[in-house]
């Protein structure tokens, strides 16, 4: 099955759909791919064998021509997580009057001139109560106009899929035809734990990951330890914790380090010992080496291997650019999960 990833960052989709052609002999076979920020390309072009993939780059002014539309093979799904930041609780929310919430309109272009059997499209959770639910529901009209018959959305989370990262992110899914399909969680979550063998990563909790000798540059300073590990401050208050088995959500912005209410910090105690620190007295905790995750910690609980990381730090991506890729990627595990329910149990293409 062909298809094209728009907004592809760092490849979430297409690793997805790599291991899981690998793993269920279903082709997967990327034809095009779109983005626009030049070290997730590195990262993109030091992982995956491009060879005849279309660029597109900037998908605005791609699509904005049909004869580049027209250029790209015929393919069969449309796959992209596009850009959150207009609907995102972090962001300012302004949905469609955001010009990266517009992006969505070059997707009409797309389909002016070709005809993908299958939509699947990732956002942020909070995209379902934007604007009251106006937002989800007009995007869910949009593609009802355009020709989809099933337009299902369906909230999952990084959790559920072998990756300890609380993450929940809705998908839209949409298919020309209707389909006779429950698109659950209960459903997903159900099959994904049915799988006799796969390809993927799976850890039971943080400690996993977390490996015990890394550069002291990664460890809290006694300067910042105070501010990043206190329960807020005069006007904001939080209770903070470290050492949590199942990491909070990456976010694209973690290299800033926020407070431990928002990110994630780890004890030497827990990742050579496994003793938490999550309920200690702070008094106490200030005495204890704390760091924040490495960029290969952070990429592998998105589901992306070692392997994965070296090949980006040999392409000279910078840490700061890793934890940026990190926090705005995919979870492959959840992708997986969800085009392994759709494509092999379901067998929405026959």
């Amino acid at each position: 099955m062909r298809y094209i990833e728009l907004f592809s960052g760092i490849g979430g989709f297409k690793k997805a759909s790599e291991l899981l052609s690998r793993d269920s002999g279903i082709p997967f076979d990327c034809v095009a791919f779109s983005e626009i920020d030049a070290h997730a390309l590195k990262t993109y072009k030091a992982n995956y064998n491009i060879t005849e993939e279309t660029e597109m780059n900037d998908i605005i002014s791609f699509a904005d021509k049909d004869e580049n539309v027209n250029s790209l093979v015929d393919f069969d799904i449309l796959m992209g997580g596009f850009p959150c930041q207009a609907f995102s609780l972090m962001g300012k929310q302004l949905g469609f009057s955001d010009d990266r919430g517009s992006i969505l309109f070059s997707i009409k272009k797309i389909l002016n001139v070709k005809t993908p059997e299958f939509i699947v499209l990732e956002n942020v959770r909070h995209l379902e109560k934007h604007n009251n639910g106006d937002t989800l529901h007009n995007i869910m009209n949009f593609f009802r106009k355009n020709g989809y018959h099933f337009v299902e959305t369906v909230v999952l989370n990084t959790r559920e899929f072998g990756l300890p990262q609380r993450r929940s992110r809705i998908f839209i899914v949409c298919s020309r035809r209707e389909l006779e399909i429950e698109l659950t969680q209960e459903r997903i979550i159900d099959n994904f734990r049915n799988i006799d063998e796969h390809s993927l990563c799976i850890y039971n909790n943080v400690l996993d990951i977390l490996d015990k000798n890394v550069d002291n540059k990664y460890y809290l300073s006694e300067k910042i330890k105070h501010t990043i590990l206190a329960d807020g401050s005069k006007n904001f208050k939080s209770k903070s914790q470290i050492d949590l088995d199942i990491a909070r959500t990456l976010t694209a912005t973690m290299v800033k380090m926020h407070r431990a209410c928002q990110d994630n910090y780890y004890s030497d105690d827990y990742i050579i010992n496994g003793i938490s620190h999550k309920d200690t007295a702070k008094e106490i905790l200030y005495t204890q080496p704390v760091r924040k995750l490495t960029p290969k910690e952070a990429l592998m609980l998105q589901g992306f291997d070692e392997e994965f990381f070296n090949n980006a730090k040999d392409a000279e991506v910078s840490d700061h650019q890793l934890y940026k890729q990190a926090g705005n990627g995919l979870s492959v595990n959840t992708m997986y999960a969800l085009l392994h329910y759709l494509f092999v149990n379901q067998r929405i293409q026959d």
